[in-house]
């Protein structure tokens, strides 16, 4: 697959703001759902896939792609949106999300949906699954990188800080860590709920190369990445992507808790029209 540069960053951002759409569109269906997330971390799934990653839509299995793992599951709308986007899912698909026997259900689940390379949602095992996976790939000699996201709430998880040793211990240069840091769990602040600051501080005292940027500057994304897959020392590489829950939808945005929202019927088409005017110049 082609892979846009920052002279077509303008293509990442339609890309992202298309990821935002589809979120917005399966939220519809349901009327509830973790949107705030989908538009908070549509950027960064944007760069992923249309500027980091190597797959083949047709061919979601083929053995040499980077696998994306999903480990906050109930972020799967977001990751659905970015694989409809990537013509992984078929669009048509959107009005299926939620219902039974569909391939997108409300949490992500490798069984149901191509593309979904991990059953999400026990908080704080997502990153211990992908060091498994990226010593699997280095003892195979294949050039395939492990990208995974996870959310600022696993990071109250023991399991995510064993995981931490473990990939700088056995120097997994090929796995790429993304935490979402939009600062909102179920329960509250996230920061509130269990302090994990200086984060950055942390995750280089444990080994990692760490970089710390505005998950909602595609730009700065794009940096992030880049810089990221072309560092040279056998480290993990760990993004900490600070985002704003609800991104391009500003009614979303100014809510104080949207961890799970539900969504009046006549708010989705303000929410698209708002998304769409944020477009323009």
């Amino acid at each position: 697959m082609a892979t846009p540069t920052l002279a077509n960053a303008p293509t990442l951002a339609q890309r992202a703001r298309n990821i935002r759409r589809n979120a917005l569109l399966m939220g519809e269906v349901q009327g509830q759902g973790y949107i705030a997330q989908a538009l908070d971390i549509a950027d960064v799934l944007a760069v992923a896939y249309f500027h980091a990653m190597r797959f083949r839509a047709e061919d979601p299995a083929w053995e040499g792609r980077d696998r994306f793992l999903l480990s906050n599951g109930h972020y799967a709308i977001a990751l659905y949106a970015a694989l409809i986007e990537a013509g992984i899912i078929p669009e048509s698909e959107l009005e299926t999300y939620g219902f039974d026997d569909s391939r997108l259900p409300m949490s992500g689940m490798a069984s149901y949906t191509p593309g979904m390379e991990i059953s999400g949602g026990s908080l704080g095992l997502g990153l211990g699954i992908a060091v498994g996976m990226a010593l699997g790939l280095k003892r195979k000699n294949s050039a395939a990188r492990i990208f995974t996201l996870f959310s600022d709430g696993e990071l109250d998880e023991g399991s995510k800080w064993e995981a931490i040793m473990s990939a700088a211990h056995h120097k997994l240069d090929n796995l790429i860590a993304i935490v979402d840091v939009n600062n909102q769990q179920a329960d509250g602040p996230s920061k509130q709920m269990l302090g994990f600051e200086p984060l950055v501080d942390k995750l280089e005292a444990f080994g990692w190369f760490v970089q710390r940027v505005d998950g909602n500057d595609l730009d700065a994304v794009v940096g992030a990445f880049d810089a990221a897959m072309a560092y040279a020392e056998p480290k993990p590489r760990m993004i900490v992507a600070d985002t704003l829950m609800g991104k391009g939808v500003p009614f979303l945005e100014q809510r104080e808790k949207n961890h799970f929202i539900r969504v009046e019927p006549h708010e989705w088409q303000l929410a698209l029209s708002a998304l769409n005017a944020g477009d323009q110049p």
